[in-house]
C-alpha cells in the first residue's frame, strides 16, 4: 500500500508514530531530507535484522521518485513486514507539493 505526500505530511505534522526510512544515497540525503532514517536501498537487506522489532508497525519508505523505495518495500514485505508503505512520487512529489 502506498502513501501520498499529503498523507505523509499529516502524519509528520501530527507527530504520529511510525518508522520512516529514506532509501536514497548519502549525497542525496545530505542535499535534502525529510528527517527519515537513512538506509540506502543497497543496504536494506542487511538492515532487516535491525528492523525486525518493527515488523508489525507502520513503515513508510521513500526515495527520489518512488522506484527504489518500491524495491525496498517489496524486499521488506517478502521478509514478513506487514505494513510497508511507499511514498508515491518520492521527494520530487514532496518538493512539488510543498
Amino acid at each position: 500500500m502506498d502513501i501520498t505526500v499529503q498523507e505523509l505530511k499529516q502524519k509528520l505534522d501530527s507527530g504520529e508514530k511510525f518508522v520512516f526510512i529514506d532509501v536514497r544515497e548519502t549525497y542525496e540525503y545530505d542535499e535534502f531530507n525529510l528527517g527519515a532514517k537513512l538506509i540506502p536501498v543497497g543496504q536494506i537487506t542487511e538492515a532487516l535484522a535491525d528492523l525486525e522489532s518493527h515488523k508489525e508497525e507502520e513503515i513508510v519508505v521513500h526515495c527520489r521518485s518512488g522506484a527504489r523505495s518500491g524495491m525496498a518495500q517489496q524486499v521488506m514485505q517478502q521478509a514478513g513486514f506487514k505494513n510497508v508503505r511507499n511514498l508515491t512520487g518520492g521527494v520530487l512529489a514532496w518538493q512539488a507539493a510543498f
